[in-house]
């Protein structure tokens, strides 16, 4: 269309607004800053949520992560119990999507086998500190009661680590003749027993100790010894051996 003198003179040519560039984000250059202090300071001098905005940056790429890792630590409580949710809990938190929520499990499980290694490639006795830590961060922050038993060769090096079962907030049903079963399956010569209360008190129960009582009993008989009962909380471990329980 071709302009005439007119048009411009009496200003009814609608010339294009000029295109301006978009404001800077207030959070530019976050990301880059958090990771040079990161650099230079070390991931130990960082907060928990600024820790947790790092591993978020690879699982978001664009945005300000700092809302969605302080709202998962206002959530659960603490980065611990964080990496202990499930995906499905996890994605109860605003922002927190199942790709994200996947992510925040991985790293949980490479935490786990990290501080499993330790007690596969020794004896299960002489790592006992290690076995503690391990026991402690499986299950310090499960909300659910778990059962699981270590299964142990003659040698009392690890065979396997298995989830007997799963229950509420404050049961988990547990059977002498299956875990005893499983047992003979590994050709286990020995056993640790494992289970959390997610109350946060290790202290064991008056349930906890007639329950062990009954597998000490038929793993007697196939001469399958119970080296322990750990009960794992927030407050930390009880052994039954140390406390003068079996």
């Amino acid at each position: 269309m071709r302009q005439s003198f007119d048009d411009i003179a009496t200003g009814t040519l609608l010339w294009p607004e000029p295109v301006r560039p978009p404001e800077p984000s207030p959070n530019a250059g976050h990301r880059d800053r958090l990771r040079e202090r990161a650099r230079k300071g070390g991931l130990s001098a960082l907060p928990d949520y600024e820790l947790l905005e790092l591993f978020l940056f690879r699982s978001v790429p664009q945005g300000d992560v700092k809302p969605r890792a302080k709202a998962l630590l206002a959530r659960f409580g603490s980065l611990a119990a964080v990496l202990a949710a499930s995906v499905e809990e996890l994605c109860t938190v605003k922002g927190i999507g199942p790709a994200v929520a996947l992510d925040l499990s991985a790293l949980h499980e490479v935490t786990l086998r990290a501080h499993r290694e330790p007690i596969v490639k020794r004896t299960v006795i002489s790592s006992w500190t290690a076995l503690l830590a391990y026991v402690k961060l499986a299950l310090a922050h499960e909300p659910r009661e778990q059962f699981r038993v270590l299964f142990l060769d003659k040698k009392n090096q690890l065979i396997a680590d298995e989830i007997q079962n799963h229950g509420t907030v404050d049961h988990a049903p547990v059977y002498p003749r299956e875990v005893m079963r499983r047992a003979l399956e590994l050709s286990a010569s020995n056993v640790i027993l494992v289970h959390n209360h997610p109350s946060g008190d290790p202290t064991p129960s008056h349930a906890d100790i007639d329950m062990t009582r009954q597998i000490v009993e038929a793993g007697r008989t196939l001469r399958i010894g119970v080296h322990d009962h750990l009960v794992v909380g927030r407050e930390g471990v009880a052994s039954f051996r140390s406390l003068g329980l079996m």
